[in-house]
This record gives C-alpha cells, structure tokens and sequence, in this order.
C-alpha cells in the first residue's frame, strides 16, 4: 500500500479546505485591485469599505491612458522584456549546457560563482552597474577610455543589455541539462552532428519547461523593474510602465492620489503576465518542480 492510499478522507478534505483558503487569500488582492479600479473617488473613500462598486465607471480606464503616454509606456517595457527573454534565454542556456554537460578546469569553481551571485542583494549592484553603463567607451559621446559623453544614458542599450543574463537562470538550465542523457549525445556525434546541433536540436527540446519557466520568471522582473528604467532614463519616450504609474500618484488635484486610476493602470499592467502565466503554468510548475532533482 503506498503512502497515498494511506491518507484519510479527512486529511484530504482538510487539505483541499487549506488549498482552497491559501489560494484565495492571495487571489483577495488582485480581485480587490481589479474592482478598485471600476469605483468612483467617493465608493473608495466609504467607511467601511465595500468589495462591489456602487457604480461601474468603465471610464477610469480611459482616464488613466489620458494622464500619461501609456502607450509608450507599454511599447518601451514590451521591448525591452522581450529583449531580456531572448537574451536570457540564448546565453543562459549555453552557459549552463556547458556547466552541465563539459568538463573542463575550474568548472565547479564558474558554478559556484554563479551560485554566490544569487546571494547578492540586487540594489547593491545597481551603483557600479550605473558607473558602468555609464562610462561605456565609444557610446554616447564618450571616448576610448570612457569618458566625454553619457555612455549608455538614455539609450536601448542601457535598458536592455545590463541585467539581461542572470545567474538563476544559468543556474536552472545546468540543472536540466544535467537530467539529459549522455547517450543521446553520444548518438548524435555518431550521427555526425556538431556541438552547435547537439545543443539546439537534441539537449535544448527536451528541457521545455525549463525555457518557459526561465523566460517567463525574467519577463516578470523585466516587465516589474522600476529602480533601474528611472536611473538610466531621463527622456519620456524611454521610459517604461512602471514609471507611468507612478505619474498616476500624483494625478490628483494637489498631487493627490486617485486610486480609481491608479488601480486601473495597475490592472492594465498585471494583464500580461496574467496571460502568460496562464498559457504556461503547466511548464511552469514543472520547471520549479524539477529545479532541485540534480
């Protein structure tokens, strides 16, 4: 008898009824956001509070798009999301077949290195990643060593390119790669294939969800990221989501918030991973599931 044929009917009620709870405490937020953004200034401000407008103003939503060039907005963060996703996705996984599928002197010593990376808090980097992008030799007016011009400030490549590759993602991908057969491998050379074909046409196929799961996770930090867009931009047509609806704060009379517009840009802004979440939760899952086999 396994340990599932084991569990009681009243263990599995009472594990439903706990799923069910969790799942609805963090839906509760979302639902509140998504209503928020149908009610008037004077619903929002009742006492005590009410889930259901009085009235629906579909209007907030037009509203916001009219507060600030959202549409710019969303075109800069698409872009550069999907920029990151592809970049990620190509150079990550190249890294972490190699980890994962070569030996060579101080292999253990990369991963490690990429481990310890995982550790670091991100906005202790965001100071010398600016200095960086900053000083970029031959960009932005600068010169050979640097200096003269703006570098990357202002520009796709500052948006795109610092960030774009990151150590979970390495991390995941060896962690997959590790899970494929050598045989296969070895069936290929065999074949005649190059290491090029081996890694996309016979490693890269088998590891699905962890594709999915890496590109859909970057996407999300991509799509989210605020600190990095508002130091590395100064010019509105580059600017991104996140930044617009902090234009929302104080759209007010007085720079007062209006919540209703600020819960309709917001929702505006979930939207997209929303989606992608749902057209890949199954991969998505499995990906996290199987992260920790190796």
């Amino acid at each position: 008898m396994s340990s599932r044929d084991r569990v009681t009917p009243r263990t599995r009620v009472a594990t439903h009824v706990l799923l069910v709870v969790t799942s609805l405490t963090m839906v509760a937020p979302f639902l509140w956001m998504a209503l928020t953004s149908f009610k008037t200034n004077r619903d929002i401000a009742n006492f005590p509070p009410t889930w259901l407008p009085s009235s629906w103003r579909v209007a907030n939503y037009t509203d916001a798009l009219s507060v600030a060039p959202f549409d710019v907005y969303f075109r800069n963060s698409l872009i550069i999301s999907i920029g990151h996703v592809v970049l990620n996705l190509v150079f990550a996984s190249l890294a972490g077949y190699a980890l994962a599928r070569y030996r060579f002197r101080g292999r253990e010593a990369v991963f490690l290195g990429f481990v310890a990376l995982l550790m670091i808090p991100t906005y202790t980097k965001i100071v010398p990643q600016f200095l960086i992008a900053k000083t970029m030799p031959l960009f932005g007016g600068n010169n050979i060593f640097g200096y003269g011009g703006s570098g990357w400030v202002n520009t796709w490549w500052g948006l795109i390119i610092p960030g774009a590759v990151t150590p979970f993602a390495v991390f995941l991908f060896r962690q997959f790669y590790l899970s494929v057969p050598h045989e296969l491998e070895d069936a290929a050379r065999i074949d005649g294939l190059g290491e090029w074909r081996i890694w996309a046409q016979i490693a890269s196929p088998l590891i699905k969800p962890a594709f999915v799961t890496a590109g859909l996770l970057t996407f999300q930090d991509s799509f989210n990221n605020f600190l990095w867009p508002l130091l590395i931009t100064t010019d509105d047509n580059k600017r991104v989501v996140q930044l617009g609806l902090s234009v929302l704060k104080e759209s007010g009379e007085g720079f007062t918030t209006q919540w209703n517009l600020l819960m309709a840009g917001t929702t505006m802004a979930s939207l997209p991973m929303i989606v992608l979440f749902l057209l890949t939760q199954r991969y998505f899952v499995q990906g996290l599931a199987t992260t920790g086999i190796k």
